[in-house]
């Protein structure tokens, strides 16, 4: 696998985040060559949703797999349909495309990788997640959970987190909670949150702009008491959020599957590239 290169004069490795792909493998492909991303030296963080809605999933899949440890990429909430739709437990969505996936020979494979990606990925200044952390959560909280998450989903008995997240995806955080529900709501969270309640409870399924959401609904990020020193969080999820970049948030989502653009940042300086859909 090879990617354009870049000025020999430029030694330092560069991480670059990239927001929702959701199957626009061509967007994807020309924002790595506006990037000019080199293989083999850089990194990739992508915030989730690699597929579904696109037209090219089984590519984006593929090319993530085969992309080995210079791609790091977090489960979004459409990642985790592919998981529970694989298993039976979830119906088709209108908008699904992902039969291709679900009928390809090399299908196993696929689904095993992608269902040993983490849910929370962090390092140095940064915490990676698709949609974002519940405000009264601490990092090490919102770790923690994910950590809980991953060792089900990679577990010999997926499929029953699976059917137990079908059920829980919404609900207030509340300290008595069995460790299961705990778990499946968490997981929710971390894959579906774009405003919430003051308990907590996530605003349903609303995925407006920030400016229209409920009464008594705000943005996750505006109700979080950040501490000094946090990592700057990087998520995706919200298109009509857009670019999002404040010193302590880093929201990349801007639409590509809607039509809009697919962006990427540069962690080192946050300089930031956009790609308009191609797909």
């Amino acid at each position: 696998m090879r990617f354009p290169g870049r000025s020999p004069n430029i030694s330092s490795v560069a991480t670059y985040a990239i927001g929702d792909v959701q199957g626009c493998f061509t967007t994807f492909q020309r924002l790595l060559e506006r990037i000019r991303f080199r293989d083999g030296r850089d990194r990739i963080w992508l915030t989730g949703d690699l597929v579904n809605r696109g037209p090219r999933s089984l590519e984006m899949l593929r090319w993530a797999r085969a992309a080995g440890p210079a791609v790091t990429t977090v489960l979004g909430n459409h990642d985790l349909h592919l998981l529970s739709r694989a298993e039976g437990i979830e119906p088709a969505k209108p908008g699904d495309t992902l039969d291709e996936i679900l009928s390809a020979r090399d299908r196993g494979p696929l689904l095993e990788w992608l269902r040993s990606r983490p849910l929370l990925h962090r390092e140095g200044k940064h915490v990676l997640v698709h949609a974002g952390l519940l405000p009264q959560w601490r990092i090490d909280d919102a770790a923690a959970l994910a950590a809980g998450i991953e060792a089900e989903l990679r577990g010999a008995f997926h499929q029953r987190f699976l059917e137990r997240l079908k059920l829980v995806k919404n609900g207030s955080w509340e300290s008595r909670m069995s460790a299961a529900r705990r778990r499946a709501l968490a997981a929710s969270i971390l894959t579906r949150i774009r405003t919430c309640a003051s308990d907590g409870r996530l605003c349903g399924r609303f995925s407006g702009p920030p400016e229209d959401a409920p009464a008594g609904c705000r943005p996750w990020f505006t109700r979080r008491r950040r501490r000094r020193r946090e990592p700057a969080i990087v998520f995706g999820h919200w298109s009509a959020l857009g670019l999002k970049l404040t010193p302590g948030l880093i929201g990349l989502d801007t639409g590509c599957v809607w039509g809009g653009t697919l962006t990427a940042i540069r962690l080192e300086d946050r300089k930031t590239f956009s790609e308009p859909m191609a797909d």
